[in-house]
């Protein structure tokens, strides 16, 4: 009877702990920086999880909203949509960089300037519906050329 009480009980403790929810790394964030005026900026970054999640959405002490946006070049015009998630399969790198899928940061508290940094934090959900965020900071920086696919 007691082995039985002592694996009931352990079985229930591990039953009410659950699964734990995803591992997420986020690898050189940065901001593109701004100019005096402007009220809007691209954060981007790379993503990993280890096990198939979404990322949802995001915050920042720096913007009064931040959004998760993709840009694709159709009939040679880009165009910008908001996304409600963005798949982070298993195991695999997602990047957030220019000309593909970013963060918009909405309006802006002031210009960011090369150097500073700017938190984020990250809504990341997994499977379940669980939903987790993810803490960044992300230096402000000059953006790289982006060249669209010409090289």
């Amino acid at each position: 009877m007691k082995s039985w009480l002592s694996a009931f009980l352990c079985a229930v403790a591990l039953g009410c702990a659950g699964p734990a929810l995803a591992q997420v790394i986020v690898n050189g964030a940065w901001v593109r920086a701004t100019v005096p005026g402007q009220n809007i900026a691209g954060a981007y970054l790379k993503i990993t999880s280890a096990s198939t999640a979404y990322l949802v959405g995001g915050s920042s002490p720096a913007a009064k909203a931040v959004e998760l946006h993709q840009m694709s070049l159709e009939n040679n015009v880009m165009r910008m949509r908001p996304l409600a998630r963005l798949e982070l399969p298993a195991g695999t790198p997602v990047e957030l960089k220019p000309g593909g899928y970013h963060f918009m940061l909405i309006d802006i508290a002031h210009p960011l300037a090369k150097g500073e940094r700017v938190p984020l934090k990250l809504l990341v959900e997994d499977r379940g519906g669980r939903r987790q965020t993810v803490d960044v900071s992300a230096e402000v920086g000059d953006a790289p050329a982006i060249s669209h696919g010409v090289k």
